[in-house]
């Protein structure tokens, strides 16, 4: 029932239309949503206390927004500026960051710093960084990379790759790395065990015991990683890695090695192991991309481990142990 106390409230088709429209996008911010419906059953000849029952309101929510329509129309159902500190930096200036930033260098250094730039443009150093952090702009970080002048770059990408994504039937592909030159150290004292708020404990200096090398080789299928430490990094102790792989691999499958370009991998020791073990094939990632191997890919996690407690003598580096963790990526598992 209608308020005759109330200033009636009359839509014209074009307001009417622009506020159902606003009532129903989904688009629409909810609170413009509910002051148009506010103002649509106002319209209808409702009062206030019956908009308000009907859309879970207050009188006071409901009166605010009559008055505001009664007043300005459309327009006061808008926002009013919010209170707080007006704007100090023009979008001159940060157009000036960002262009500097990236076009321009300091007279006598590398890259901009905050401070500088900001002394340049007339901003504060903290609003330069903001600049900076909006526009993901770093000026103090680069990044290296290098283009591999390999001739046949193209065809063995599609070699290694083409093992990944479709590798032969009744074949097991491995991805082989080193880590050479791990130290085998011994600290000049016990190792103090964990106790309750306060961490293991382990003197800062040590004795060398000389260098030990790591071959991990991953299946690329199953995860599974085959680990062999040697003392040094020959040709010799490659070829007895490929003799542990394929000692560990079924007899009935062919085995694919994908590897690096280091010089022991093709020496004759290598050269002449290939020919009596032909099941075995070696493929060669292109120069200088390494980063096309699945180990790193994988992010395979190979340490040593020379167990954090005292190892007496010069028997530490034989008392190493190889833990291994493969984490096969989801996408890339089959």
């Amino acid at each position: 029932m209608a308020d005759t106390r109330l200033e009636p409230l009359v839509l014209s088709d074009a307001e009417r239309r622009i506020l159902q429209g606003w009532a129903t996008r989904r688009k629409t911010a909810q609170g413009l949503a509910l002051r148009a419906r506010i103002v649509l059953a106002c319209a209808d000849g409702h009062s206030n206390i019956a908009v308000a029952a009907r859309l879970r309101v207050s009188r006071t929510t409901v009166r605010k927004w009559r008055s505001r329509f009664l007043a300005r129309r459309l327009d006061g159902l808008a926002d009013e500026p919010r209170p707080g500190v007006p704007r100090t930096i023009t979008d001159a200036q940060v157009e000036e960051v960002v262009v500097r930033t990236l076009e321009e260098v300091p007279e006598g250094a590398t890259h901009w710093s905050k401070r500088e730039l900001a002394r340049k443009v007339g901003i504060s150093p903290t609003s330069v960084h903001r600049i900076w952090r909006a526009f993901g702009l770093q000026p103090w970080r680069t990044e290296d990379f290098k283009i591999s002048p390999d001739p046949l770059l193209i065809d063995k990408i599609r070699d290694v790759v083409g093992l990944y994504l479709a590798p032969p039937a009744n074949a097991a592909v491995f991805a082989v790395d080193e880590k050479p030159q791990i130290q085998a150290l011994q600290r000049t004292a016990p190792v103090l065990p964990m106790i309750p708020g306060v961490p293991e404990r382990r003197s800062h200096d040590y004795v060398r015991h000389g260098t030990i090398d790591l071959f991990a080789a991953l299946n690329t299928a199953t995860g599974k990683v085959i680990g062999q430490l040697s003392a040094q990094h020959r040709a010799v102790d490659f070829r007895d890695f490929l003799d542990q792989i394929d000692r560990q691999t079924e007899p009935g499958l062919a085995i694919h090695v994908i590897c690096d370009n280091l010089s022991a991998h093709k020496a004759p020791a290598v050269q002449k192991w290939l020919l009596a073990h032909p099941r075995v094939q070696l493929h060669f990632t292109p120069t200088y991309s390494s980063w096309i191997s699945q180990v790193p890919v994988n992010r395979l996690t190979t340490t040593m481990s020379h167990r954090r407690g005292y190892v007496p003598g010069a028997a530490a580096r034989d008392e190493a142990e190889v833990t291994e963790v493969a984490e096969p990526s989801p996408s890339r598992s089959r």
